[in-house]
């Protein structure tokens, strides 16, 4: 017997969308409210990477933004443009 896989065949499992935008808002716990390029606002969180080095995010930081796209609302900030 063989197992099925229930992923479409030409879609990649780990595709990740990397898009940048504009730091609107500071939440609590390391969230933020991001306007991406394309005029969307979602919520960015930082990476592990960004918290364990305390990079600083403050609202009008363009930043870099890591999405998959099975969430359209959320993303994860892995870069702070200068």
């Amino acid at each position: 017997m063989e197992l099925q896989s229930s992923t479409i065949p030409d879609q990649d499992p780990k595709k990740i969308v990397k898009v940048e935008g504009r730091v609107q808002e500071a939440l609590p716990n390391a969230f933020f409210k991001v306007l991406l390029a394309d005029g969307r606002e979602i919520t960015g969180f930082l990476s592990g990477k960004m918290r364990l080095n305390r990079i600083k995010i403050l609202p009008g930081d363009k930043v870099t933004l890591e999405m998959t796209p099975y969430d359209e609302k959320k993303g994860r900030i892995v870069y702070r443009l200068k």
